[in-house]
């Protein structure tokens, strides 16, 4: 099955992360339905197939990167697309107290089998749509969720309204490789050898579609020049990418103070 290249021209202002991959989904309006309900169903699975994808790695670089993008201790933070908790985790020994914490998800399997310190605060909610006042947080994270929003746009004028002025931004995405070599690489090892662990270690078909599904989604989504001008688009300034082994991409954020 071939995936659609990401059709989005540099420096546009995305709404859609990514083209529909109809191969899952008949259309961008069943998407979100699609989406949650495969979340839902491999919830219990998540933590150990992602333990797999990053050999263990995971924490270590989720928390470095939360450092790289100024997270602080005593900041309050809110950790959007959440999921089963794996960025909270790390924030919450970076700020130095759960309570500082507040993870925000619309799956409610992901929450249910969310494993975090007693205090970190979890709420159901999106990324469209996050149900806090203004000006509530002094960070906001997102890790490994940006392919799965509907709105981009949408979605960043909400990370800049429920930050404080000041405030600051890390969002962290697995981007398409741009050498050859690598990009195959990485796109047998998700599209093909996770999807198979995860089917042999978990016997769930869900997982395993998933796991498929999360490198179709990298493949087809908006370039990083898009991601970028589509933040400043939503008032954000000192708009930057930081860039991990070719792959790994750290968008980072200030809302005016």
């Amino acid at each position: 099955m071939t995936m659609p290249k990401s059709e989005f021209p540099e420096d546009s202002i995305v709404h859609a992360p990514h083209t529909p991959l109809t191969d899952y989904y008949a259309n961008e309006d069943s998407r979100r339905g699609w989406v949650g309900r495969m979340f839902d169903s491999s919830a219990a699975d998540y933590d150990r197939i992602e333990t797999i994808l990053g050999f263990g790695s995971g924490p270590w670089y989720r928390g470095q990167a939360l450092l790289r993008a100024g997270l602080m201790p005593d900041m309050q933070i809110v950790d959007v697309g959440m999921g089963t908790g794996l960025v909270a985790r790390q924030a919450a020994t970076i700020v130095g107290d759960p309570g500082k914490v507040t993870g925000v998800d619309p799956s409610p399997g992901m929450l249910k089998n969310a494993q975090l310190p007693a205090g970190v605060r979890i709420v159901e909610g999106r990324a469209e749509s996050i149900p806090f006042p203004d000006n509530s947080f002094d960070f906001l994270s997102m890790g490994y969720a940006m392919r799965h929003i509907s709105d981009l746009s949408v979605a960043f004028s909400e990370f800049h309204r429920v930050l404080r002025p000041g405030g600051q931004l890390c969002i962290m995405e697995i981007t398409c490789p741009e050498k050859t070599i690598q990009k195959m690489v990485l796109k047998t090892y998700l599209r093909r050898i996770v999807p198979l662990l995860a089917r042999i270690v978990t016997r769930n078909a869900d997982t395993s579609v998933l796991w498929r599904y999360y490198w179709d989604s990298i493949e087809a989504c908006a370039l990083p020049a898009s991601v970028m001008s589509t933040l400043t688009n939503a008032g954000f300034e000192n708009v930057n990418r930081h860039l991990e082994l070719g792959m790994f991409s750290e968008y980072r954020a200030r809302k005016p103070a």
